[in-house]
């Protein structure tokens, strides 16, 4: 795919017509799903990805949730030129981001902007249409009640996927399934927030200026402690970070009790994506709930 210059001549000439010609390409990046190589072009720089997914709107509904961020958040967000399927693979064509060194108040400007997003709200959790996580089809069903939504919208279908690939057996299952119940009154009470779904340190940039970029979303609305649990999945963003973010938009007390709860859903898109490594936090999780 990478060695194909036609193939993203094509592209260039899909999203812009003939006036746009290829300069040069370079792979930037190569994970498990997806592919990334930068474009230079008569007209500037993007970027382009591209997967071989067997679903075929994924990058459309990855447009949808770049531009339903923008239109709520202060924060940079990529411009997307063109999406869709050429073949046998997807690809979304993207502004390219020059990553300079982060600014001083970088952490700050981070979490104020997801705090004024997170103001952006709607009558029921969820969203007008279902999307992924990674390549993990994200259901978002409207929904009046958060700790409802999150059993049937975000645990039990990736608990129950995760039975049927084997990843799971019937007595993890239903031991899973026990801790339903005790979510009802678990979480704080807020209104929706949008999310971006997806928060960690990969899906953060530092663009121009050193200024926050936020890539990679699956958005929805859900509660805003979903996106700050995510953030500390992975090796917690600085303090900084949540400092800012607390100033703006404050958080119910009990907040650090509640990350495992959240970070579930993650966990089980990891143990989907990537395989039992990612069991033993579950079962932790699980474990202490029930006891």
């Amino acid at each position: 795919m990478f060695e194909s210059k036609e193939v993203f001549e094509r592209l260039l000439f899909l999203s812009f017509g003939p006036s746009v010609k290829l300069k040069q390409a370079r792979l930037v990046s190569a994970g498990n799903i997806n592919q990334g190589v930068f474009l230079e072009t008569s007209d500037g720089q993007f970027f382009l990805k591209t997967n071989f997914e067997e679903s075929e709107d994924i990058f459309e509904k990855e447009a949808d949730g770049l531009n339903t961020m923008r239109a709520h958040c202060p924060l940079k967000i990529p411009e997307v030129y063109h999406f869709g399927r050429e073949e046998s693979y997807n690809f979304i064509l993207m502004e390219w981001i020059d990553a300079e060194k982060a600014t001083s108040t970088y952490w700050q400007e981070l979490g104020l902007g997801l705090a004024q997003m997170h103001m952006a709200t709607q009558n029921d959790f969820g969203y007008k249409s279902s999307n992924y996580i990674a390549s993990i089809p994200q259901q978002n069903q409207p929904n009046h009640s958060w700790s409802d939504f999150f059993v049937r919208s975000r645990l039990d279908p990736l608990i129950g996927r995760a039975y049927y690939e084997g990843l799971v057996d019937l007595d993890f299952l239903k031991k899973f399934q026990k801790i339903y119940p005790l979510l009802e009154d678990f979480f704080p009470k807020e209104k929706p927030s949008l999310l971006h779904g997806d928060l960690w340190s990969g899906n953060i940039m530092r663009g121009k200026s050193g200024i926050p970029v936020l890539i990679d979303p699956a958005v929805y609305f859900g509660h805003r402690e979903m996106d700050l649990a995510f953030s500390r999945m992975f090796g917690p963003f600085e303090e900084e970070f949540y400092e800012a973010y607390d100033t703006f938009f404050p958080l119910e007390p009990g907040f650090k009790d509640r990350v495992p709860v959240y970070n579930l859903y993650p966990l089980l898109v990891h143990l989907l994506l990537f395989g039992k490594s990612y069991l033993p936090g579950i079962e932790k999780t699980i474990s202490k709930l029930l006891s």
